[in-house]
């Protein structure tokens, strides 16, 4: 494994246990998906510039749109509970009561 690959590999980890471990603020679970696509999108665009290829090429970009797509709609849910709760704490929304 070569150094790059063990960085974004680690990267990725770091944002998966974060997520998993840091669980009190939809900020800190939305940052840490954020760093997440921020490593997959940097290793597949190493991968497709190491393979020379024209074929796989579009593939970086498909991924960061998607990533904005799911900032956009992570934000807009921040806001939406920040106003509804009060706060960003994960532990003070119930999924029983609407």
């Amino acid at each position: 494994m070569t150094p790059a690959h063990f960085a974004f590999s680690s990267t990725f980890l770091l944002g998966l246990a974060g997520l998993a471990f840091h669980r009190t603020h939809l900020l800190s679970a939305l940052l840490c998906l954020e760093g997440m696509m921020l490593s997959l999108f940097i290793a597949l665009s190493l991968w497709t510039l190491q393979l020379n290829s024209t074929n796989f090429s579009a593939a970086p970009m498909l991924l960061l749109a998607f990533s904005a797509c799911e900032a956009s709609a992570g934000l807009a849910l921040l806001v939406a509970t920040s106003r509804t709760h009060g706060t960003d704490r994960l532990q003070s929304l119930n999924l029983l009561q609407c």
